[in-house]
């Protein structure tokens, strides 16, 4: 397993990471929690070493099953505080004290805390962001507070879905150790402006939905039904699973000797960016975790290859589209 800097945390942590989302038995359809432990322990025994969580995945289902089966072992954990008014994504208009006043902040982390079964936490990240709120002095002090006092380490922010410009002057204003952003073969965006900035500033990228959501898995038809309460029901639902569909068969031409599955493909395209420092797919069972752990330290895609890649740049949010 490769390992990357996070920025300037001085933290090296593997470029594979695990996303937490999967597991928090909400969202995603039913998850067995043996099923889930037995991802985490696979993805450990790969050497991934940065796990990313939040509280709103199953209410800290998701911290609880991580503080758990990391227990004693020297893994970077990092999860989230939800809005205070539950508005996803944050609006402009809205004030900072209204998505994350100082009290949120505060009880939110010791809340995780106590789901993570930790003393500290690794990264500490609001789940969503508006540069209107970087004036706001109430969220800094707080967040200041809980460093000061050994609650968490470092402090990071998940930037709106396809929105990466809206957090270009929090970071460059260097109150923010990382930034969690979507960044895909679909999703380009966030090279154009986002990433020279974080590299510029050192803060650390950790790429978020590399599959588009199940999409760029190639396993998706457009007779696939999702089930219960699996949110891609919404997300795919109108024509957005044919469109996704009829771009992805497009993409399996570009299969063969660099790249010979879809997820392999879509991983490599973003570790190829240095940039990034952490990529996080969602891994709810261990033959998830060896197939994309193997993926680290495989050679790098050619630049002709990421040339061609750039053509299927897709301008598109179908986040927008939930009821």
């Amino acid at each position: 397993m490769n390992v990357r800097e996070l920025g300037k945390t001085g933290k090296r942590v593997s470029e594979i990471g695990f996303g937490g989302w999967g597991i928090g038995q909400t969202w995603w359809g039913q998850t067995e929690d043996a099923d889930s432990i037995q991802a985490i322990e696979a993805a450990w025994a790969a050497r991934v070493t940065f796990f990313d969580t939040a509280f709103v995945y199953g209410d800290g289902h998701s911290e609880e099953l991580l503080g758990r089966a990391l227990k004693g072992k020297e893994a970077f954990i990092a999860t989230k505080i939800p809005p205070k008014n539950h508005e996803w994504p944050a609006r402009p208009n809205t004030p900072a004290g209204a998505a994350f006043p100082a009290d949120w902040i505060v009880s939110c982390t010791e809340r995780s805390l106590k789901k993570l079964g930790k003393d500290t936490i690794d990264l500490t990240q609001f789940h969503v962001w508006t540069d209107a709120w970087l004036a706001d002095d109430e969220w800094k002090e707080a967040v200041a507070k809980l460093k000061s006092q050994g609650k968490i380490n470092f402090f990071g922010v998940s930037i709106n879905d396809h929105d990466p410009n809206s957090a270009l002057a929090l970071v460059a204003s260097g109150l923010v150790d990382t930034v969690q952003v979507i960044f895909n073969i679909f999703d380009q965006s966030p090279m154009e402006r986002l990433f020279p900035l974080c590299r510029t500033h050192r803060v650390g990228v950790i790429a978020r939905v590399p599959f588009d959501e199940g999409g760029l898995t190639g396993a998706l038809t457009k007779d696939t039904r999702f089930e219960g309460d699996d949110f891609r029901q919404h997300y795919f639902k109108g024509d957005n699973l044919t469109q996704t569909v009829e771009r992805v068969e497009k993409l399996k031409k570009l299969l063969g000797a660099e790249a010979q599955t879809l997820p392999e493909l879509a991983l490599k395209f973003i570790l190829a960016n240095e940039t990034v420092s952490v990529v996080i797919p969602g891994m709810r069972r261990a033959r998830h975790v060896q197939k994309n752990t193997a993926v680290s330290g495989s050679p790098r895609l050619s630049p002709a290859l990421l040339d061609e890649l750039k053509k299927h740049a897709w301008k598109k949010n179908f986040y927008e589209s939930w009821d």
